[in-house]
């Protein structure tokens, strides 16, 4: 969850690391710090709050000279937000300095060890523990060297953790190790880095190395060396990444939620186009073939946050183009319920970030239990990516703002495809079903662009309800997992209270939750069931609900019980999901500025969740 930076080069480092932040501080923006090696000393300047506090703390960097360092933003887990708790945590000694994301779940016992080795602890940190653990390790043995050290230490932590450390008498050099936990180095010229995601490094390079679980990397200015857990040299492949800075960059929006949901039609076509050939869909799988996916008898899609409400639109395409039962399970909840997995069970995997750390527990648990897994996963040469049989990549590009927008469309537009394929691969999709789908999918951009190109309408209905303090969604079928999703927008964002509910349901303890004023935002894009949400419209309304409808150009009897609309264009029902999600994140955004929220940045969230 947070993130972290290192840099070792012929340049200062401090304003280079506090730049890399910036473009990290959506993993985490409690608090930030950064610490320095200059000579035989380390100087370490950490601050509670954003990292605009750290920069003018410390002049933009200039007050800290230097060409090695380490950087840190913190999503809090152990200990509140506040200075002391910050990172980098220095070791008592002051020999080491050391960033860490993930969790040490055994700190008390290491905690106690230490203390009888004379330590005492200033923080409420487990963090705080690896540092002063790697330098007690370090100061008994000197002479083997700061490589020893720490691994040692890692056969003595256990948890989820990437680390960044630099030495006091070693002021050449930069270590970093990973467990579970995303770390990558940045090859450059003269220089090199580490970092917890690309973006913070894609102005200075496009050469990255992933590092595996275990991985220790130890890099100079001059040179990169990979070791195993056992200290034998590993030659790893170098990934040139083919996003571009500017790919990072707001690109002239006032947010960079804005910009990604502007993007979306751009997202889905690449996504989408380079998979349909000659009228035919090729997913590139090579391990789970056509038969596997014929032998299948259940299949489980896996995932956490938006990605599991992305899985609840897939389950009603899979299910009705294969006829294979479909379980939607949160990754958290997964591995702890002894699923029923067999060697005829397909896990779908789904994940942006490709490191999220309960989705990657319930990977492997699949895995162990016989499964193919399959992932979808926007960040190539990911954890999960790397550990799943097969693997389908979003071509969504950098996603920087917290609340997820075009991650989503891209996995949505890839489970249409994927249900597609599937079920063509079962004698259960013709050809002609197949191909005005298909046709559908090439289409859709365009429709995504033109109903983008009327926000201004959204941005009115905002202006209408940003003050109300509780927002009900409901909708029936695949408008129920679409509204799950824009609840989710709506409560990241702007703090209000929201909740998403089957509409049939409302009627067993939700209806009494609705007062005068309250909002309900109605989804009636499922056409088969267009009269029963009418009919629940109007027991909200008859409760004094105000209605926001969402719907299809056209429908009947919606402008007529409604208080408002958000209308939609017609299309082929197969890819109105992809149509309806966008007036909800609009509506969602529009919410949030009026309110004067951080919206790249909510309160109490970050990104990519790396601990559990």
């Amino acid at each position: 969850m947070c993130g972290i930076v290192g840099y070792i080069g012929p340049k200062q480092a401090a304003p280079l690391i506090l730049e890399a932040l910036r473009k990290l501080e959506y993993r985490g923006y409690d608090s930030s710090g950064i610490a320095i090696a200059d000579g035989n000393k380390l100087s370490v300047v950490k601050a509670k709050g954003r990292l605009s506090v750290l920069e003018e703390m410390t002049d933009g960097g200039r007050s800290l000279p230097g060409c090695l360092g380490i950087g840190h933003t913190r999503w809090a887990t152990h200990g509140e937000p506040n200075d002391v708790n910050a990172h980098p945590h220095l070791s008592q000694h002051g020999d080491v300095a050391l960033v860490h994301n993930g969790i040490v779940e055994n700190y008390i016992e290491l905690r106690d060890f230490l203390t009888e080795q004379g330590y005492s602890f200033m923080s409420e940190t487990d963090t705080e523990i690896a540092a002063n653990l790697v330098e007690h390790l370090y100061r008994s043995n000197r002479e083997d060297g700061p490589e020893a050290a720490i691994r040692e230490a890692l056969s003595l932590i256990s948890g989820a953790f990437a680390l960044g450390i630099i030495f006091a008498d070693h002021p050449d050099t930069l270590y970093a190790v990973r467990k579970d936990s995303p770390l990558i180095v940045g090859a450059g010229k003269g220089e090199n880095f580490i970092a917890s995601d690309v973006p913070a490094i894609l102005k200075h390079t496009r050469q990255v190395i992933r590092l595996d679980e275990y991985d220790m990397a130890v890099l100079t200015a001059g040179s990169v060396k990979i070791y195993n857990r056992y200290g034998e040299e590993l030659h790893k492949n170098i990934e040139h990444i083919q996003w571009d800075a500017d790919a990072a960059e707001k690109g002239g929006y006032p947010h960079f939620m804005l910009k990604e949901i502007m993007e979306q039609p751009d997202v889905i076509r690449n996504t989408v186009r380079p998979r349909i050939k000659e009228g035919a869909i090729d997913l590139g799988l090579s391990h789970i073939s056509a038969e596997d996916i014929r032998a299948c008898d259940r299949i489980f899609i896996v995932a956490c946050g938006s990605a599991s409400y992305v899985g609840q639109v897939a389950k009603h395409y899979i299910e009705r183009y294969t006829r294979i039962p479909v379980t939607v399970e949160l990754a958290s909840e997964f591995r702890y319920s002894n699923p029923i997995v067999t060697d005829r069970t397909i896990a779908i995997v789904i994940s942006q970030s490709g490191e999220t750390i309960d989705t990657l527990f319930a990977l492997r648990e699949a895995k162990k239990r016989g499964a193919h897994v399959l992932s979808i996963v926007n960040v190539v040469g990911s954890t999960i990516a790397n550990e799943s049989e097969d693997v389908i990549y979003t071509w969504a590009g950098p996603e920087i703002a917290v609340a997820t927008t075009k991650a989503y469309s891209a996995q949505l537009s890839v489970c249409y495809l994927l249900a597609l394929y599937m079920g063509h691969c079962r004698h259960m999709v013709s050809d002609g079903e197949l191909k005005d789908c298909l046709n559908a999918i090439e289409e859709l951009p365009g429709l995504m662009r033109g109903l983008l190109e009327k926000s201004d309408h959204i941005k009115y209905l905002a202006s209408l309800h940003f003050s109300c303090r509780n927002i009900y969604f409901i909708g029936r079928n695949i408008d129920h997992a679409l509204a799950l999703e824009g609840s989710l927008k709506l409560k990241e964002i702007s703090y209000i209270f929201s909740e998403a509910y089957p509409a049939g349901e409302l009627k067993h303890g939700t209806i009494s939750l609705i007062e005068p004023g309250s909002l309900v935002v109605a989804l009636c894009t499922y056409s088969p069931l267009t009269e029963k949400m009418i009919s629940n419209m109007r027991e909200v309304k008859a409760r004094g609900a105000v209605v926001l409808a969402l719907a299809t150009e056209g429908t009947p009897g919606v402008e007529e019980t409604a208080d408002q609309v958000m209308w939609i264009p017609k299309t082929d029902p197969f890819v109105l999901p992809s149509l309806a999600i966008l007036p909800l994140q609009l509506f969602a955004y529009y919410v949030a500025l009026l309110k004067g929220c951080d919206i790249d940045k909510p309160r109490n969230l970050a990104k990519s969740v790396t601990v559990e």
